[in-house]
């Protein structure tokens, strides 16, 4: 089996069992705390039916309002800075839920706008991404220089560090400035951090959704695109770094297996004209393209005889082996056959015999 699918049966396996365990994980650590939470929601909803004195019905009503007027506490959601926010999370594939499309002609537009955009925003994030890695490189090479190693150049180990420095700075950074302004404890909003960098997006915490930020903070919307925006080169050059290498390997698994085939090949073996078999069959065509060349002669007839008549009505194909004779010993099985029955003369037609080969066509190559 080939090492490229033998590496993509593991990636297949290993991920499987990580979803598995991944899964169990958190059945442990939240099914319990979903249940406490779902016993206390349900008791407290029957104290408000019972303490209002108002119907079931009524109560999901109440429900719905209080969902559906939720987003609209960060503001008009589809003024321009709104929009830009929208379609920013479209374009990083972030998708927080916040805001969505209610019209068709809205729903239409983004899937239209998401075919060219997230293409674009993920090859616009890799070229950044390709660009901080070589400007860190630059760096090492430099303080390497100063520090006299002996080795100045660049590698991988030092790229890694460097790249994971700058992304767990801009989480940290953002997550002390998104927990002033939303007021948010330091640990939730490094998840909230975590969680938009790395475009898992769930909306559960989304900034700019309150207080009317849409509209009336405009320096802490600036503060939120930039954010992302450079949050996700920072990651992409990670990734850059991290993911690429291992997508590489089928890359050069597959080159490898093309220079051996191409070395392989300078080893086959070529046969030029037609090959008569033991069993009488013709094989006719070309075999191989490399080695050396052996030639029998045009002239030599396949009767033993010297009828020149039939030397010249009938000339022989060239024959031509290349490499050595005894590479081919599978392929030219003559030794069986001893005689062949020769036509075509007409002085000869009345008494067709059965004449021996001669002497080169009754050797069989040795190994």
């Amino acid at each position: 089996m080939k090492k490229q699918n033998v590496r993509t049966l593991s990636l297949i396996v290993f991920t499987l069992t990580y979803l598995l365990v991944g899964a169990a994980i958190f059945d442990v650590l939240e099914s319990e705390t979903e249940k406490l939470r779902k016993e206390a929601l349900d008791a407290i909803e029957k104290m408000v039916i019972r303490k209002y004195n108002i119907s079931e019905d009524d109560f999901k009503i109440m429900e719905t309002v209080v969902l559906k007027t939720e987003p609209h506490k960060a503001g008009q959601q589809w003024k321009f800075a709104g929009a830009f926010y929208y379609a920013t999370t479209v374009l990083t594939t972030i998708g927080y839920g916040h805001s969505t499309p209610t019209t068709i002609y809205g729903k239409l537009f983004t899937m239209c706008y998401a075919i060219i955009g997230i293409p674009l925003g993920l090859v616009m994030f890799q070229s950044i991404g390709e660009r901080v890695n070589k400007f860190s490189s630059v760096v090492i090479r430099s303080v390497k220089t100063l520090l006299n190693c002996r080795n100045v150049q660049a590698s991988e180990i030092n790229l890694i560090c460097v790249v994971t420095t700058l992304s767990c700075l801009t989480i940290a950074g953002g997550a002390a400035a998104f927990s002033r302004y939303e007021g948010w404890s330091y640990f939730d909003s490094i998840y909230y951090c975590f969680i938009t960098l790395t475009t898992i997006g769930f909306g559960d915490m989304v900034a700019l959704q309150k207080d009317n930020a849409l509209n009336k903070k405009p320096e802490y919307v600036m503060f939120a695109l930039i954010f992302i925006l450079f949050g996700l080169a920072i990651v992409a050059a990670s990734l850059n770094l991290l993911v690429l290498r291992f997508v590489t390997m089928n890359t050069e698994d597959e080159r490898r297996d093309e220079a051996e085939a191409l070395q392989a090949a300078q080893g086959a073996v070529r046969l030029e004209g037609d090959v008569i078999t033991a069993n009488g069959s013709i094989l006719s065509g070309q075999i191989g393209n490399h080695g050396n060349t052996m030639s029998l002669d045009d002239e030599a007839s396949v009767c033993s005889c010297r009828c020149s008549g039939f030397q010249r009505k009938r000339r022989r194909p060239r024959f031509t082996v290349r490499r050595s004779p005894g590479k081919i010993s599978h392929l030219l099985p003559m030794q069986q056959l001893s005689t062949l029955s020769v036509r075509g003369d007409p002085r000869t037609s009345q008494h067709s015999s059965m004449l021996p080969l001669p002497p080169l066509y009754q050797h069989r190559a040795s190994i």
